[in-house]
């Protein structure tokens, strides 16, 4: 072993030059490949937190106007959704609906404190709404079924609004606004990117739109749903159960509008994943034109030591130690400079999520220890092929011939 060991290192001393310019294009094709995968995993990390969350599981519906006649109605019929929508979609479709609620706007209007205000309009939703969504909050506490079942005056500020309103720490939990004339209580403050809506529950703003029935829109949480032909089962099932209820075609997709999030999830990680292997074909066939020249120098270096190989199969020398020592000489080269490519290219990955460490497109943009080996086994196995057809032309070598050879 100590010997082999030897023989790779005299080898590599004495073509320091070439050694360094094959091994470079090795090192390149391995740093490629780490960067691009771990740039495919910040892409695919980002798409999992957004398409993949449980907030975002779910179908919103719309309502909008027929195309098709129906049962003696003539098209270009107003479908407009009611609160009794809701409550025939969880209790008809209970096995995959975990929940159904609505948004409630209200008009754009000033709200006060003080001598300070703003013009914005409010939000009525439901508590799971909020559950689900991606706010952080800062004091207080959410909407809470008892204030729905008290129709209760109270309200969540975002933390801009709140500085602006209370400036200037925006301290205003438990102090009081004015909303459409109405005196309301400030139980909560929160902070989320883009996002500076003002929350109400969705019974109070019903009771001040005069307890109306519509509804502009439902979103209904799924559940228990796992592949995007269930997903596309269960928005047909309730398009069916509105078709029941209002009096339209099944088949009309204008007589209401529907967004499924949990089936274009799916379809998204579909294509994440077949990004990620396109990264990996492309980062192979990068790595490939390093493991040609690998096995081109071992070419060379058989070619040279014709001399030496003609001696060592004259003196005794089993064809099996010639063949183990090209390849290890392959496999030394290509798995130097392969972790070489490694190390720079974590590195790298490193300093990419550091630098988008902010971004929203690229989450956690790094290579787990699960690549690290991946990439190990491809540097071995590659090694091993380049030398394994020099390899095979040494052992061809008659020692006669070789002996002779100058």
């Amino acid at each position: 072993m100590f010997d082999l060991i030897n023989e790779i290192l005299q080898t590599l001393r004495h073509n320091k030059l070439r050694t360094a310019l094959t091994g470079f294009a090795v090192a390149w094709g391995i740093f490629m490949l780490i960067v691009l995968l771990g740039m495919g995993n910040g892409v695919t990390n980002a798409f999992k937190e957004q398409a993949m969350d449980p907030g975002s599981q779910k179908i919103n519906v719309w309502g909008g106007r027929t195309s098709k006649p129906y049962h003696g109605y003539r098209e270009g019929r107003r479908i407009t959704l009611k609160g009794a929508d809701m409550e025939s979609i969880a209790d008809e479709h209970s096995g995959f609906v975990n929940s159904v609620t609505s948004t409630m706007w209200g008009n754009s209007g000033a709200i006060s404190a003080g001598t300070k205000s703003i013009s914005e309009s409010y939000c009525g939703v439901y508590p799971q709404q909020l559950q689900t969504a991606s706010i952080d909050l800062v004091a207080g506490r959410l909407i809470n079924d008892r204030d729905m079942a008290a129709k209760a005056k109270v309200v969540i500020l975002p933390q801009t609004y709140a500085k602006q309103l209370f400036p200037p720490d925006g301290n205003a939990l438990g102090k009081r606004v004015g909303i459409s004339g109405l005196s309301w209580k400030v139980v909560g403050i929160y902070d989320a990117p883009w996002n500076r809506n003002i929350y109400i529950p969705f019974t109070t703003a019903k009771m001040i739109h005069g307890n109306t029935d519509d509804l502009s829109d439902m979103s209904i949480m799924l559940k228990n749903l796992e592949t995007e032909k269930d997903g596309e089962e269960a928005e047909k099932s309730i398009r069916a159960t509105l078709a029941g209820r209002h009096d339209f075609n099944p088949e009309d997709e204008s007589a209401v509008w529907t967004w499924n999030q949990f089936s274009q999830g799916l379809k998204g990680l579909h294509a994440i994943n077949i990004l990620n292997a396109s990264i990996w074909i492309l980062g192979l066939l990068t790595l490939l034109s390093g493991i040609v020249g690998i096995s081109n120098i071992m070419f060379v270096s058989v070619k040279e030591r014709t001399h030496e190989i003609g001696i060592r199969r004259a003196i005794g020398a089993k064809p099996r130690s010639i063949l183990t020592q090209v390849i290890a000489e392959s496999v030394a080269i290509t798995t130097l400079f392969g972790y070489i490519g490694i190390v720079t290219g974590i590195l790298t990955t490193q300093l990419l999520n550091y630098l988008f460490q902010d971004a929203e497109i690229i989450k956690n943009a790094s290579v787990s220890l699960n690549i690290a080996v991946e990439v190990t086994i491809v540097l071995i196995i590659a090694g091993a092929m380049a030398g394994l057809f020099p390899a095979l032309k040494a052992l061809k070598v008659k020692p006669v011939e070789a002996l002779r050879d100058e």
